[in-house]
């Protein structure tokens, strides 16, 4: 999934705009878009969405996933229980506290399953682990903590708030160093629970340029999709990260050098010397377009 674009559960118009706006995945969100009296008819809401929406869907449709509220809160059990009737693709899980939370996730979604009698393990998780400062010293525990994790992602505006930080960008709009290192550490620990990592939200939605530079430098360091909070950032986004022609070129040709050697481990490759590493990257960059 390289864009996923939030959009509050309790608008019917909104939701189909984001189904429409050529996102990978939408995220109906019944978290912090939505007032705590508002909740319960945005539960209907996005119950009638999904139960509608859900049986027509078509395999180049966006991926829907629903953002419950996090469990610190008494929200979540309803939040879940209302969508029993049309479980989404996936659940976002805000404000994880540790791996633990995963799996008591995980848990209550094999309920939920049985009930609506769909497969089990279905229903993926896609887990929010830098918004409260205790789980960025437990981002180990998430590695193998269900099979359901479809990802990790990060988020610096709950964690500004937790640490008092009166910003969390630079003058220039990069992160100051503390959303630096957790955006980091959570990169390196989605790598080593073999998920993928999915950057997070560029608030300044109107500020085109600041978000193609963003989505560019994340998709660099190895993110492979990015949260979005408007329709018109989900091109810029989706071009992010998609590998150009060049790129793609290149890796064919990188993996068919290879090949030609007969398994050696080292090739000379445009006057530089490649190892596996670079074979491994390269069978990434095809996957992600889908060649073999």
């Amino acid at each position: 999934m390289r864009s996923l674009l939030f959009v509050p559960a309790d608008s019917e118009r909104k939701m189909a705009k984001a189904m429409a706006s050529g996102a990978d995945a939408v995220i109906l969100d019944l978290e912090d878009s939505i007032a705590p009296d508002a909740k319960p008819r945005a539960r209907e809401i996005a119950r009638e969405f999904l139960t509608t929406t859900l049986p027509t869907s078509a395999p180049d449709h966006p991926r829907i996933y629903v953002r419950i509220n996090d469990f610190a809160t008494p929200f979540w059990q309803a939040d879940l229980a209302a969508l029993e009737t049309g479980l989404p693709h996936g659940i976002l899980l805000p404000k994880a506290r540790s791996g633990e939370d995963v799996h008591q996730l995980s848990v209550a979604l094999d309920h939920a399953e049985e009930k609506s009698q769909v497969p089990s393990g279905r229903t993926r998780i896609l887990a929010l682990v830098t918004e409260v400062a205790g789980s960025v010293l437990q981002l180990p525990s998430y590695i193998g903590a269900s099979n359901r994790l479809a990802g990790l992602t990060w988020g610096a505006e709950d964690l500004s708030a937790e640490i008092g930080a009166r910003a969390n960008r630079e003058i220039d709009g990069t992160f100051t160093s503390p959303y630096r290192l957790v955006r980091d550490m959570m990169l390196i620990t989605a790598t080593a629970a073999e998920v993928p990592a999915i950057d997070t939200v560029y608030i300044d939605y109107r500020n085109h340029t600041g978000l193609t530079l963003e989505a560019s430098i994340a998709a660099r360091d190895g993110f492979v999709g990015k949260m979005a909070i408007h329709p018109d950032q989900v091109p810029i986004i989706n071009e992010a990260f998609t590998p150009s022609p060049a790129e793609i070129e290149r890796a064919k040709a990188i993996v068919a050098a290879f090949e030609a050697t007969g398994g050696a481990g080292v090739v000379g490759f445009e006057g530089r010397m490649l190892d596996r590493p670079h074979l491994v990257l390269a069978k990434r960059t095809l996957a992600r377009v889908g060649v073999a």
